[in-house]
């Protein structure tokens, strides 16, 4: 950490008429500099405090605990120097280290210390304000944050209203009404009407936030309520509004990034790719350093399949040591869509440790198995499980779930108990496991492992479900079956594959029109050659053949060499062709 305070005299330090510099913008606490004064002038006189020969010393041991970086001792002095003396300077200071620190209880301390004996400083007055509703103490920061209004400065009210997202609904109420108090005084304010409408949004009310921010557009145009006005809009599926309150918004504020950045986002949403690439390009073209909006370009240009243009804009980041695994993920993307394998394989293998680590350990598993070099993605994976201990298990299910996706069931067996001697109560390996014993028809051990992730995750719907589905469909335990699989409905009631379970045990129940209306729901839901191999059959049972026919049809057409799909139809009309 740097040095933040400055060695001075104590003369100089403690002078009590002196104001203290603010912050630096990295949140870095001001260092005072001895001003030069000219030989030919006489310097001003300096009126100082009086300090007892204790605080000179508790201040001057502070300043000195700073420099050698002991901030603990340096803000401890400070604080009950601030209590003691009650001086604002002394305070303030105080306050400045504990907001570097994020120690939030002397932050408040100090400032409230700064304004109560600073009543003029609307320096002062602001930071108890905001001190205060960081406490969740918001009645009190509202009356500081009207001795600001009422000196016409700057307010917080966006960070108060915001402050309070988290909060209960008796404290957003309480709140709400300290603003339209205010507003009673300050009917005309647009900081406290923004203030108000993010409170609203918070408080889930957007169209009443929206309103009243339409309500007052024509007598302000700061950018902070238009911003909040197009999110609202966009929130409440009205974007095409958006748009044309943005493009206005920068007319009027045509420097203003803020404004464009999210008028480009907006077209991303909106689809407009082609007119968010041109958005972004020019954001680039006037700020050239910033690569967060060089890397936005990037993922549009992407999105728009425009995979040459990304690789330019991708490059460039690497480059320049910006976003660099993502990029190398990203460029590892664009070359496969220009089917480049080797190129997306080098790109891939040069994604660090980080979120897209995982992501290019996979994509880099399936291009080598889908050339033939599956001895060589084992070999890689077992080299990345070495260097990244970390992320083992998660590397283990990758090459678990390539090796079954290739039919290659018993080598994919072989990973996952070597994975389970190292990791032997993973529930995610365990869970993996028994979906290669249910290929091995090893229902016991499925069952075993199964129950052992229910023992510790009892809401597990995933496994509920799994369990559930094997016993309907792999043995006559229906009703124990049904039970399962209801358990799982009631935790995850939309989950498609949940709803196929239900539907099938049903259909072994028995329960034919049950059964197909969940397999139909199911279905349109998730598309999937299983769901539709399921509805199929009860279709069929039910005396719908054609019907069933034009079902398995339309999964073949996505699946043609679905394994379930060609059993059904060999199993129940003799033939796999239709």
């Amino acid at each position: 950490m740097n040095r933040f305070l400055a060695s001075l005299t104590a003369l100089a330090l403690l002078g009590g008429c002196q104001t203290f510099a603010p912050s630096a913008p990295d949140g870095t606490p001001p260092v005072e500099e001895e001003e030069t004064v000219p030989a030919t002038e006489t310097p001003t006189p300096q009126v100082y405090g009086s300090f007892s020969e204790e605080a000179l010393f508790a201040l001057l041991t502070a300043e000195l605990a700073g420099q050698r970086n002991r901030f603990d001792i340096a803000l401890g002095n400070y604080v009950q120097q601030a209590n003691a003396t009650q001086d604002p300077g002394i305070a303030e200071r105080g306050f400045r280290i504990a907001e570097y620190l994020g120690a939030e209880q002397a932050a408040l301390d100090t400032a409230m210390i700064w304004a109560q004996n600073a009543p003029d400083n609307l320096d002062a007055q602001r930071a108890a304000a905001v001190q205060l509703a960081r406490a969740a103490r918001y009645d009190e920061a509202m009356v500081y944050m009207e001795k600001v209004l009422q000196r016409q400065g700057d307010t917080h009210f966006d960070f108060l209203a915001l402050s309070a997202a988290e909060t209960d609904p008796d404290t957003r109420s309480g709140l709400l009404q300290s603003f339209d108090r205010l507003l009673q005084k300050y009917p005309e304010n647009g900081q406290l009407l923004f203030g108000k409408a993010l409170l609203l949004q918070q408080d889930g009310r957007p169209q009443e936030a929206l309103e009243l921010l339409e309500a007052q557009s024509t007598k302000h145009d700061e950018v902070a309520p238009l911003l909040l006005q197009a999110r609202l809009l966009q929130g409440l599926k009205r974007g095409d509004e958006a748009l044309p309150l943005l493009q206005k918004a920068i007319r009027q504020h045509p420097d203003d990034k803020r404004l464009r950045l999210t008028y480009a986002r907006l077209l991303v949403e909106q689809e407009r790719l082609d007119d968010a690439k041109g958005e972004f390009a020019a954001l680039v073209q006037e700020f050239p350093e910033d690569d967060d909006l060089r890397f936005s370009l990037a993922l549009v240009c992407l999105e728009a399949e425009a995979w040459r243009e990304a690789i330019v804009y991708l490059e460039e980041l690497v480059e320049r040591g910006n976003h660099v695994d993502a990029a190398h993920y990203n460029l590892g993307r664009a070359y496969e869509e220009l089917d480049e394998p080797e190129s997306a394989l080098i790109e891939y293998a040069l994604v660090g440790p980080g979120n897209d680590y995982l992501s290019a350990q996979a994509r880099q598993t399936e291009l080598l198995f889908d050339s033939r070099r599956s001895a060589e993605a084992s070999e890689l994976l077992s080299k990345a499980r070495e260097s990244q201990p970390d992320y083992a298990i998660q590397l283990y299910l990758i090459e678990s779930e390539a090796l079954a996706d290739q039919q290659q069931h018993e080598r994919a067996w072989q990973v996952i108990q070597q994975a389970l001697e190292q990791f032997p109560d993973d529930l995610n390996l365990l869970y993996t496991r028994a979906m290669l014993a249910e290929k091995r028809d090893d229902i016991d051990l499925l069952e075993k492992d199964l129950r052992f992730i229910l023992e510790r995750e009892p809401d597990n719907s995933m496994a509920l479900n799994a369990l559930g589905y094997t016993l309907a469909d792999r043995t006559t335990r229906y009703a124990e079956a049904k039970a399962l699989i209801e358990q799982a409905h009631q935790i995850n009631p939309n989950d498609p594959a949940i709803l196929d379970s239900l539907g099938w045990v049903n259909y072994r129940l028995g329960n034919l029109d049950e059964a197909e209306r969940l397999l139909r729901l199911a279905l349109k839901r998730f598309p999937d050659h299983e769901v539709a191999a399921h509805l199929g059959e009860v279709l069929w049972t039910r005396g719908k053949q054609r019907e069933a026919r034009k079902v398995w049809a339309n999964a073949l057409k996505g699946q043609p060499d679905s394994a379930i799909l060609r059993g059904t139809l060999l199993r129940l009309t003799g033939s796999e062709a239709l």
